[in-house]
C-alpha cells in the first residue's frame, strides 16, 4: 500500500482532531457556565436520575429538572464531539505509526490507537442511548413533596 495515502490519513484526522476539540472545549464552557442546580451537587446525582427515569420511578420537581437538563446536556450534538475527538485521536496514531513505517510490517504498538477508538465508540453509544429518555422524561410520575 501506498505510504503517501497513510500521510494524507494523518494529517486529516490531525486537522479533524483540533476541530473536534475546539467543539468540544466551548461545549464544556458553555455547560461550566452555567449556575449549577442544587441538587446536581451531590456525587451520583445524575446516575440515580437517570435509572429513575429509565425505571418509571416517581420524581421530585428538582430530580426531574435535573434529569431534563442531564438528558439534554447528553443529547447535545456538541457532546458527540467530545467521544469524537478521542475516536480521531485514535485514528490519528494508528495512521501515523503506518505512515512512520514505510511499508514495513506493523507491530502491536501501531494498533494502540485502536484502544481510543473502541473506548470513544462505547462512550458515544451510551450517550445516544441516553438521547431515547427523552420520551421517557414526559411520562415519569412527579411524587408529591
Amino acid at each position: 500500500m501506498n505510504t503517501v495515502l497513510f500521510g494524507y490519513l494523518t494529517v486529516i484526522f490531525l486537522a479533524m482532531v483540533f476541530v473536534m476539540a475546539t467543539i468540544a472545549f466551548f461545549y464544556v464552557r458553555r455547560l461550566r457556565n452555567r449556575p449549577p442546580m442544587p441538587f446536581g451537587e451531590q456525587i451520583g446525582s445524575a446516575k440515580s436520575v437517570i435509572a429513575k427515569v429509565r425505571k418509571r420511578e416517581p420524581m421530585t420537581q428538582d430530580e426531574l429538572a435535573y434529569a431534563r437538563r442531564v438528558v439534554a446536556d447528553r443529547s447535545s450534538v456538541f457532546a458527540l464531539a467530545i467521544p469524537g475527538m478521542v475516536f480521531m485521536l485514535g485514528c490519528f496514531y494508528v495512521f501515523g505509526s503506518l505512515e512512520h513505517l514505510h511499508g514495513a510490517r506493523p507491530s502491536e504498538r501501531t494498533f494502540l490507537g485502536v484502544i481510543p477508538m473502541l473506548t470513544s465508540t462505547n462512550l458515544a453509544l451510551r450517550m445516544l442511548s441516553t438521547t431515547r429518555l427523552r420520551r421517557r422524561l414526559a411520562q415519569v410520575p412527579q411524587q408529591n413533596t
